[in-house]
């Protein structure tokens, strides 16, 4: 009579029945461990992407994020523009502190501003959203003379005024009546909200409105030649951007 051989199973020795269950048992763990290959292979080599993976936010042209609303878990937000009794709403740090100097000095220097005469943040429905207008819904733009976007609303010396506070800016600021179509109302921040001259030139402006005799109001001269060099460079720049 046939008997079967010690430490065998159906004749298959423990060993091979060990050794193959641990194959078995180690292929069960990779495919646990990895689905997504296991997914892949099934979808032709293709991966999904994460569903958690968030969106990048909407920005206005110039490249800073979109504001829903001022005032209001935003960071845009009312502000005094000081030394001429009006109010608009701005980004908030840095933006505010260079777009308000523009707004000051235009208002000493080139044309005595009313209060329709400016206007800050803007939903962006309604504005070109590949324009530099979008810009207003992101808080970093403003309008100065809404009303006088045309070419040609400044005259000789205003203009030439109006070229010393971009130069004084360092380029940060650029005119729409340097864009085309031209808009000669708005003002915008023209660097990106990581630029480092952004940062540079509000603090050299903070700096400046808090030292007696320095900052918007105090009389400059623009006819200088130093200044109308480094203005009219700028101008060229610009024009040529």
């Amino acid at each position: 009579m046939h008997t079967e051989r010690r430490g065998s199973v159906n004749g298959i020795s423990r060993r091979a029945l060990v050794k193959s269950t641990g194959v078995i048992t180690a292929a069960v763990a990779v495919g646990a461990l990895a689905p997504g290959a296991a997914a892949a292979g099934s979808r032709g080599g293709t991966t999904a992407r994460p569903a958690d993976v968030p969106k990048k936010a909407a920005t206005s042209a110039n490249g800073w994020p979109l504001e829903k609303e001022a005032n209001h878990v935003s960071t845009v937000w009312t502000r005094s523009v000081p030394g001429t009794g009006f109010e608009l709403d701005i980004r908030i740090g840095d933006v505010e502190a260079i777009l308000l100097h523009v707004i000051r000095r235009f208002h000493y220097e080139v044309e005595q501003l009313t209060r329709i005469d400016l206007a800050g943040w803007r939903q962006i429905g309604g504005l070109k959203k590949n324009r530099p207008e979008s810009n207003l819904a992101s808080g970093t733009a403003v309008r100065i003379r809404p009303g006088a976007s045309a070419a040609g609303g400044l005259f000789p010396l205003q203009l030439l005024t109006l070229r010393d506070i971009l130069a004084d800016c360092e380029g940060v600021v650029r005119w729409g009546g340097d864009d085309s179509p031209v808009d000669e109302s708005l003002f915008y921040i023209d660097r990106g909200p990581d630029d480092e001259l952004v940062r540079k030139v509000a603090d050299r402006l903070r700096l400046a409105e808090a030292t007696p005799g320095q900052g918007a109001g105090v009389a400059v001269d623009v006819l200088s030649k130093s200044r109308r060099s480094s203005a009219d460079r700028l101008a060229k720049e610009q024009r040529a951007s």
